[in-house]
């Protein structure tokens, strides 16, 4: 069973990653397209913040399943998080967002799949 706190709760990027890796969970990003091509976590799949708050729904991979949001620093992914949480959907964020993630040491590729950075 997973046991987020609705919109509420902030994962470290460790604890992120072991409840993504795992498949618990799945880890939106919510940067814009530029800030995905630079560098994202692998296996993450990717909606804007902007288009979530257009009232897009989420990616097919995401759909039904918990959710950690990242987005560069903490801050988007924190709004959307809360604003899935609205929509009845499981959701937390990474603090510090990419930056931290980047700073642990966890992988981060280009669109290309190869050694990306934060953008």
């Amino acid at each position: 069973m997973f046991l987020f706190r609705r919109g509420t709760g902030r994962l470290t990027p460790d604890q992120a990653r072991t409840r993504t890796d795992d498949g618990t969970a799945v880890l939106l990003d919510v940067r814009e397209a530029p800030e995905w091509k630079a560098g994202h976590v692998p296996g993450a799949v990717h909606l804007p913040l902007t288009r979530l708050l257009a009232g897009a729904a989420l990616p097919p991979d995401a759909q039904g399943r918990p959710v950690v949001a990242i987005c560069r620093s903490g801050h988007r992914s924190q709004q959307a998080a809360k604003l899935l949480a609205s929509r009845g959907v499981d959701a937390v964020d990474v603090t510090g967002g990419m930056n931290a993630w980047a700073k642990a040491g966890l992988p981060v590729v280009d669109e290309r799949g190869q050694g990306g950075r934060i953008a």
